[in-house]
Parts: structure tokens; sequence; C-alpha cells
């Protein structure tokens, strides 16, 4: 196997999925508009993706310990690129959707299973400097999901924002199925009743999660949420009884993987709200457009890209754990610079220099926090604990959304959140400043998450993984 051309799909894999996170947004509004539908029928066409890759990620990973990583992982990949095309062509928005839950279901089946490929093909010494490689891949698709967002669909038409996917898809399917091998397969049987226990409990407090921030609080959904919060004790117990589970619930044990996983998931819901609640400013306050917008958060992602593949060499000498919780500690500091200094006239320069914050933290974090989880986890079960931690960033991302929609909304109307965070609609006067304050609370409330997450990292970061080596 050439490492190099299997590193150079795995990025691809892990770009593709990351610019399908965000291209779709700059383009909601003209989808609503050429597709003769509705603004809150229109963003399921994101939510719908975003709530199915944190649904199926730990199921793919899991399929990915039993049956091959390397089938599962290719097969991702020609599910994913086939739905894009699909998605190009679909001429209404609920066929639009559906192929939207099919590109998701190929995306889960290769995020689920990079993290483990790499921990396959790579010695312990030598992961963190790939995992910081495809951390670029993520921070560059999540830079071009946004510009090209706005460019793709103002010159070429919304369309094109899913046709690009193909021939990159075509391109790595071919190389994926000549380099990526199943070099270990486990003989077991799938845990179909754990599957289906941990599926429908995270469909529901995601779907949940998702109305209470398009249509307010109900009781229909609260108890959604409650019911999928119910079916994790069940979910536990079905584990602890079969003989092949999703996950050994034993290796939770492990201080570094545990912790680890948690700092992945607190730190998805505070650093990713950032992006969204940033996007709400720029338009709703600033009346800048979505291209706008996402130019001035470039220099975050560009700083992320540059950095990331250092930072997993420095993680890969010890201690990734502890690496992670100091950029941890850069994006605490860009959020409180937030609350403080944010106000409707802030210097564009001054954002610019916060966003750059933002991405040293990031690509601090993320390599070092993969490290951390992968080397702490028992070969038998890396497809699992990749999937997990694909799954909690996933999570993460779909309750910053929620968080940010939830805010907006104590201060102006729901449909106004909405036309706002899709760059139709701008604030004024007394409206823009107590807009401001409550993003203020937003930036607060995400900061107070942030130190959670740094406080596991840290206490999960003592372990020197260098030693083991």
């Amino acid at each position: 196997m050439n490492q190099k051309i299997i590193l150079l799909v795995l990025s691809l894999g892990t770009l593709m999925a990351a610019v399908d996170t965000t291209i779709v947004l700059l383009a909601l509004p003209t989808i609503t508009l050429c597709l003769h539908t509705n603004l809150f029928s229109s963003i399921w066409v994101l939510l719908a993706y975003l709530i199915v890759l944190a649904v199926l990620s730990t199921q793919a990973g899991r399929i990915g310990d039993l049956i091959g990583r390397g089938k599962i992982y290719n097969a991702g990949f020609i599910l994913f690129t086939t739905a894009s095309a699909l998605a190009g062509i679909s001429p209404n928005v609920c066929l639009l959707i559906s192929f939207r839950v099919i590109q998701a279901i190929g995306g889960a089946l290769l995020t689920a299973n990079s993290y483990a490929i790499i921990a396959d093909v790579f010695p312990p010494n030598a992961r963190g400097k790939a995992y910081g490689i495809t951390s670029l891949g993520w921070n560059v698709g999540a830079l071009l999901g946004i510009v090209l967002g706005g460019v793709l669909t103002t010159f070429l038409g919304w369309r094109f924002i899913f046709y690009i996917n193909v021939p990159i898809g075509i391109a790595s399917v071919i190389l994926g199925l000549r380099e990526i091998r199943d070099s270990r397969v486990i003989k077991n049987k799938l845990d179909l009743t754990g599957s289906a226990i941990l599926g429908v409990s995270l469909a529901l407090i995601s779907v949940g999660a998702m109305m209470i921030a398009g249509v307010g609080v109900n009781s229909t959904d609260i108890e959604e949420i409650i019911a999928g919060i119910a079916l994790l004790p069940l979910f536990v117990f079905n584990e602890s009884r079969v003989h092949s589970p999703i996950i050994n619930l034993k290796v939770f044990r492990i201080r570094l993987l545990s912790f680890s996983l948690l700092a992945s998931l607190f730190q998805g819901i505070g650093a990713l709200s950032i992006t969204f609640l940033l996007i709400m400013y720029l338009q709703g306050v600033r009346g800048l457009t979505p291209l706008q917008s996402s130019l001035l958060l470039t220099p975050g992602y560009v700083v992320a890209s540059v950095l990331a593949p250092f930072m997993g060499r420095v993680a890969d000498r010890g201690k990734p754990g502890l690496l992670a919780g100091i950029g941890l500690i850069f994006i605490f500091a860009s959020l409180m610079i937030y609350y403080f200094d944010l106000t409707p006239i802030t210097p564009y320069c001054i954002i610019l220099g916060i966003t750059a914050v933002t991405g040293i933290g990031s690509a601090m974090f993320w390599p070092s926090n993969a490290t951390a989880v992968m080397f702490s986890a028992p070969k038998e079960y890396y497809g699992s604990i990749s999937g997990i931690s694909r799954t909690l960033g996933s999570i993460g991302t779909a309750l910053s959304y929620v968080m940010t929609i939830t805010v907006a909304t104590l201060v102006i109307p729901r449909q106004v959140a909405f036309e706002i965070f899709l760059g139709t609609n701008v604030l004024d006067g007394n409206v823009s400043n107590a807009f401001v304050n409550g993003l203020h609370f937003a930036f607060l409330v995400s900061a107070i998450i942030i130190v959670i997450a740094t406080l596991f990292s840290i206490l999960g970061g003592s372990t020197n993984v260098k030693r083991s080596y």
C-alpha cells in the first residue's frame, strides 16, 4: 500500500464531506426560489445531511470493523459521488432532500472509517502528522464550501454545488479501489439491536432539537428528545450483554480515550457555533452578502490548514491531549474577545485577527485529539471509535446550529432569524444592537462549553503516547 496515495484519498474524502457540510448554506435562498418551495423546507437540505451523519457514523465505523474498512470506505465514496450527481438534477425539494440523505449515508461511511484506516496504515509515531493532513483537508473543504457555495451559485447555478463532487469522487474511487485494502477484519456479527436502538435515539434527539430551532418549543419535540435520551440506558444495557457490541463499553475505562471523546463533543458544540454566529452578525448586522461574509471567515481556515500538519507532528512527540487542551485555550480566548469587543461597528481587521486565533486553536486541537483517541483505542474497535468521534463532531455541528438559531429568536422573530442566517435580511437601529447583545450571550455560553472541553482534554492529556511506541 502506498501511504501517500492513501492519505491523499482520505484527505479528499474528508474534504468532500466538509465541503458538503457548508456549501449548501449559501445556496439555500437560490434553491428556495428555483424549486418553488419555502425557506423552512429548503433548510432541511442542510439539516438532513447533518442528522444522518450524526446518526449513522458510529454504526458505519463498526461495519468497517466487521466487513473491512477499505470496502466500506470505497463504497461510501461511490454512494456519495452518485448521490451528488442525483442531487444536482433534482426537480423538487423533496427529491433533493432524499438525495442529500443518501449523500450523507455515503459521507458517514467515508468519515467514520478514515481515522481507523490511518491507524491501520501508519505507525503510532506518524499518525499525528497524518491526522494533521486530513485536518487540512477538512479546513480546506470547509473553506471551499463557504466560498464555492457563493461563487458557483452566483455564476453557474446552485446545481453545480453538487456537480463539483462528481469528477473528484470518480478520481478518488479509482485511487481508493486500487490502494486501500482491508488490513484487519473482525469475524463477528453486527449488533443489529444495538444499532437500531442507538440510531433511533440519536434520530429522536437530533430531529427534536432541529424542530425546536425551526418552529419553537412544543410538547411533541420535547417528548422526542426525552424519548431519545431515555433509550440511551437501554442501549448501554444491550451493549453490556451482547457478544459483539457496537463498542465494548469497557474501553471507556481508558481515561485518554473517554476524556478525548468528551473533549471532541464539547469542542464541536462550542467552537462550531462561532461560524454560525459570525455569519448571522456579518449578514444581519453589518449587511454583508453571504459571499462577502464567507471571505471574512477565510483567515481562520487558512491558518488552520497551514498549521494542522505541523501540529500533528508535535502531537506525535507525546501528550496529544495536553496539546489539544492548549488549542482549546486559544479558541476560548477568541470567544471572550467576541464577547467583550464585538459591536455593530467593530473594524473588520479585528474580526480577521480573531478568526486567525480560532484557526490556531483548531489546528492544535483536531490532529492532537484524533491522535489521542486512536492511540488509546483497541485495534478491534478502531472503526467503532473512529465512528463515535465523527458522530460526536456531527452532533456538535447540529447543536451549534440549534443554539445559534435559538439565541437569535430571543431577540427577533424566527422567520427573520432564518432570513438573516441565509443572508436575505438585514437588521437596523435598536434591533441590531439588541441582536448583538444576544450574540454576546451565545459567545459566553460557547466559551463555558469550551472550558468544559479544555478540562476534559487536559485531564486526559497526561498520557505520553511516545513512551508506548
